[in-house]
C-alpha cells in the first residue's frame, strides 16, 4: 500500500475495520470478542477502527489495553448493577434538539453520531454511529437559537460523535456558526481524532480553525501505547497553532488501572504540551461493567500519584454524577484530624504534619 493513502485521513476512514470478518483476518480473536463482534454487527452498539489504531493492538493477545477499548466482547451483552442508557441524563437535559445544557453557563452541541472508532466504553452507545452523519445547517438552527437567546452560556464543547472526524468545510461552518453567537466566549473541541486519527491533524485544519479562536482541544488519551509518533506530531502541531489541548483520560480495568501506567501516559502527555485534565471514572454505561473500576481504585490511583508526579501532569479525579447531575472532584483523604485551629494533614510520604490557623481566624 502507499505509503502517502495510508498517512491520509479519508484513507484510512474508508478503510475502518467494521465487520468480525475483516477484524478476525487482522486478529486472532477469541471466542468471546467473535461473539461480541458478532452481536454488534447485528443489531448492538457498532464497531468501527482505523487501519492506524489497529495496528496498535497486539493481534495475539486478548488483553492488550488498545484492543481491550476498540473490540466487542460478550461482556458487552451483560447488565450490571447501576447500568444505564443514557448515565449523563442527556436526553432529560436537551435544551433544543442536539443541544445538551446541564451547567448555567455552558452547553454541548451534537455535530455529529460518527467517530474515528467507536470506544467500548462510550457514554453516547445509544446513539453513535447509528446513521444521519454530520448534523446539518438546518438540524443544527434551533440549537444556534437557543443560544442566541441565552446570554448566560458562554462556553460550548462541540461534541457527538467527533467533530474532527467531519469534513473541514462542514467542520468551519459549524465552528463559525456558533463563534457568530455575540455571547458565546470559548468553544471547545471534544475529539479522540488526535488518539485514532492522528493523519487528521494537518496545518491545513489548524489554518481554517485558526481564525475562529479561542478553540480548546479536549482529546482522549487512555494509554501510553497510544502515544505515538504520529499522535505526538498531532498534539504538537495543534499546540503550535495556539489551540490548548487538555485531555480526558477514562480509568478503565486491564487498561490504565495501575499507577505507573497512568504516570507514564501523563508525564508522555505533558511533554507533547497536552495537559492532563481529568481521570473519569467511566460512567455506568450499560454493558461496559467489565471495563469500569471501583471508585476505590481511582482513589488509590490518585493517592500513589501525588508527589511522584509533578503537578502539571496530575489531573482531578472526576465522577460524572449519574443522571446528569454535573461533575464532582474526589481527592484521597489527606486530612488526618482538625480541632481548635489546628489541621493535621497526611503527606505523600506519609508524614503527619500540623497547619496552625492564624489566632483572629473563626473557626
Amino acid at each position: 500500500m502507499p505509503r502517502a493513502e495510508v498517512a491520509d485521513w479519508r484513507w484510512q476512514l474508508r478503510h475502518a475495520v467494521r465487520s468480525t470478518d475483516q477484524l478476525a483476518s487482522v486478529l486472532d480473536l477469541t471466542p468471546a470478542e467473535i461473539a461480541g463482534a458478532r452481536a454488534a454487527e447485528a443489531a448492538g452498539f457498532p464497531f468501527s477502527i482505523t487501519p492506524y489504531y489497529l495496528s496498535l493492538c497486539d493481534a495475539q493477545n486478548p488483553d492488550c489495553p488498545i484492543r481491550r477499548q476498540v473490540v466487542p466482547t460478550d461482556s458487552e451483552m451483560e447488565t450490571a448493577p447501576g447500568d444505564m442508557r443514557d448515565p449523563l441524563g442527556e436526553e432529560a437535559h436537551e435544551v433544543a434538539p442536539n443541544l445538551v445544557r446541564r451547567y448555567p453557563d455552558r452547553a454541548l452541541l451534537f455535530t455529529t453520531d460518527r467517530c474515528a472508532v467507536y470506544c467500548r466504553f462510550c457514554t453516547r452507545s445509544r446513539i453513535v454511529g447509528n446513521g444521519g452523519g454530520a448534523r446539518s445547517a438546518s438540524d443544527l438552527a434551533p440549537a444556534l437559537a437557543y443560544l442566541r437567546a441565552q446570554p448566560e452560556v458562554r462556553d460550548v464543547i462541540l461534541s457527538g460523535g467527533d467533530p474532527l472526524a467531519m469534513a473541514t468545510e462542514r467542520l468551519v461552518s459549524i465552528v463559525k456558526a456558533v463563534r457568530d453567537v455575540p455571547s458565546v466566549e470559548t468553544i471547545r473541541l471534544a475529539t479522540r481524532v488526535p488518539v485514532a486519527l492522528p493523519q487528521r491533524i494537518q496545518p491545513e485544519l489548524l489554518a481554517a480553525l485558526r481564525p475562529l479562536h479561542p478553540l480548546w482541544v479536549m482529546t482522549h488519551f487512555n494509554h501510553p501505547n497510544e502515544l505515538t509518533s504520529e499522535a505526538g506530531r498531532a498534539l504538537e502541531l495543534l499546540a503550535d497553532h495556539g489551540f490548548p489541548v487538555m485531555n480526558h483520560t477514562v480509568l478503565l480495568r486491564g487498561v490504565n488501572d495501575d499507577a505507573e501506567t497512568l504516570a507514564t501516559l501523563f508525564r508522555g502527555l505533558v511533554r507533547h504540551r497536552a495537559r492532563p485534565y481529568y481521570l473519569l471514572q467511566a460512567d455506568p454505561v450499560r454493558g461496559t461493567g467489565h471495563l469500569r473500576t471501583s471508585v476505590q481504585t481511582g482513589l488509590d490511583l490518585m493517592d500513589q500519584l501525588q508527589g511522584h508526579v509533578s503537578g502539571i501532569a496530575v489531573p482531578r479525579y472526576i465522577i460524572d454524577t449519574p443522571g446528569g447531575l454535573g461533575k464532582v472532584a474526589l481527592a484521597p483523604e489527606r486530612v488526618v484530624s482538625r480541632h481548635g485551629g489546628v489541621t493535621r494533614v497526611r503527606t505523600h510520604r506519609g508524614i503527619e504534619v500540623d497547619y496552625l490557623d492564624p489566632p483572629d481566624s473563626a473557626e
